[in-house]
């Protein structure tokens, strides 16, 4: 009975490790299933920790549409401040004209 007790005995990673096997399936072009074998976990657990990581990445972009609205609140700002930068230059290279100052 001890045997049996000691063969069901689950084995306990850390978040670190967790995270870079994910980390290995994400970033390589090697399969769940080869990823698990190399690190000697079961290929259903990598997956779950896969799946979750995706899950938390997309509650983590919820906050996103405001991201959206903010970028382009920014990019609009920053095609008027180009336009206004080089009205600017347009006038000095006139003003430098006109009064003749180098």
């Amino acid at each position: 009975m001890e045997e049996e007790s000691k063969k069901k005995a689950r084995r306990q990673f850390d978040q670190e490790f967790k995270k870079d096997a994910v980390r290995l399936v994400e970033t390589s072009n090697l399969s769940v299933e080869k990823v698990a074998r190399e690190l000697s976990i079961p290929k259903a657990t990598l997956s779950n920790w896969v799946q979750k990581a995706r899950k938390e990445r997309q509650q983590d972009l919820k906050g996103a549409p405001d991201l959206v609205v903010e970028n382009r609140r920014l990019q609009k700002e920053n095609e008027r401040l180009r336009m206004e930068k080089e009205i600017l230059k347009r006038f000095s290279a006139f003003w430098v004209k006109e009064t003749g100052e180098n």
